[in-house]
């Protein structure tokens, strides 16, 4: 496994493709595919050039920090494309309510299309990227999110659809503005983009999980450069393989603005004879196998392909892909009481206690 190097200070065309492979694999399925974000980024940095990388410990006195996300079920955002104004709506939006320029956006979650979009939105806006984000991975709510976790209030939420309709969230905390941006949401088609919580330099250390865009870029090279891809994230990562197989048995439905369902997967070759089931809801939530849960949230579950290592999100599975599913540990807010109690398998439904998941190589040492 190797360890975090010295940051990029700009993002460039050719770093996009190993972020959007390295944000498919912390998007635990979830976070919305990145082919066609990628595509768009490229596009984006082409146009208006490179984007500034900046650390936390950069941030002044005059910075403003934002974060931008896509919400909604991924199922939706293949087919429903983005307008390139919406995110220039939004940030004028939150602009007019702060009294200041923003100068840097961040992602809210650091998996999938949202662990990407964002440094195509700071090309055309002409701000910087903050090397960090809310979650270190994929999760499919709003309260879900490390400033939640630090206890640091959202005071306000922007709310955008593709065709131009803006609303202004002042929710009384995160589970309420969960519940009103879904509803936004739901109505906008399935799929909008979101900008809240203003950051500072006051703020910012302590609230998010720093350094998860350079990480993923790291990820994503390693990968692109492999020859033996499954083997090397899961070195990469510290992950345990879980079962090597092909997918036999899919149930997936969009409702509420989520993608929910569980596929089913028999493993084959040295696997033979096992059979895993993954519960989604837009993430890979909960792995079980003959009855007992394997791994939960929040540690991360990702499914790839096994021949090229990618990751495949939740609504690109498709009965008779040959995958491997990898499991490794979350970042440690998520094991804290609180963290639990947002993110924990209680918070999607589960009536289970969380068992902290040990990589076998890890138990060994």
């Amino acid at each position: 496994m190797s360890t975090t190097s010295e940051p990029l200070r700009l993002i460039t065309r050719d770093d996009v493709a190993p972020l959007a492979a390295g944000a498919a694999v912390f998007g635990t399925g979830g976070g919305g595919a990145v082919h066609t974000v990628q595509l768009s980024v490229e596009t984006s940095i082409e146009r208006f050039g490179p984007v500034r990388l900046m650390q936390v410990s950069e941030l002044g006195p005059d910075d403003a920090v934002i974060l931008l996300s896509g919400i909604g079920a991924p199922s939706v955002g293949i087919e429903m494309l983005g307008a390139s104004a919406q995110v220039h709506t939004l940030i004028a939006e939150v602009e007019r309510i702060i009294e200041r320029p923003v100068t840097a956006v961040m992602a809210a979650e650091i998996g999938g299309s949202n662990g990407v979009s964002p440094v195509g939105w700071a090309a055309s806006l002409g701000v910087a990227v903050l090397d960090a984000d809310g979650m270190g991975r994929a999760f499919p709510k709003s309260t879900m999110i490390s400033m939640n976790v630090a206890g640091l209030a959202s005071e306000f939420a922007v709310m955008g659809d593709v065709v131009g309709n803006v609303s202004v969230l002042r929710t009384l905390d995160m589970a309420w503005l969960e519940r009103h941006a879904r509803a936004f949401t739901v109505a906008a088609g399935g799929i909008a983009i979101g900008a809240h919580y203003l950051l500072t330099a006051e703020t910012a250390p302590g609230a998010v999980i720093e350094g998860t865009v350079t990480r993923a870029i790291e990820v994503g090279r390693r990968l692109l450069a492999s020859t033996d891809p499954v083997a090397d994230m899961a070195d990469e990562l510290a992950a345990d393989v879980l079962v090597g197989g092909k997918v036999i048995d899919i149930e997936r439905l969009t409702e509420g603005g989520f993608t929910r369902g569980s596929v089913t997967i028999q493993g084959i070759g040295t696997d033979r004879g096992r059979l895993l089931r993954v519960e989604i809801q837009n993430e890979n939530l909960v792995v079980i196998e003959d009855g007992e849960i394997i791994v939960s949230v929040p540690d991360l579950i990702t499914i790839v392909d096994t021949e090229t290592g990618e990751a495949i999100s939740t609504e690109l599975l498709r009965f008779g892909q040959r995958v491997s599913v990898l499991a490794w540990a979350c970042d440690p807010l998520w094991r804290t009481e609180r963290g639990l109690e947002l993110a924990g398998p209680d918070a999607f439904g589960y009536d289970l206690e969380y068992v902290p998941f040990t990589p076998r190589t890890e138990a060994v040492r």
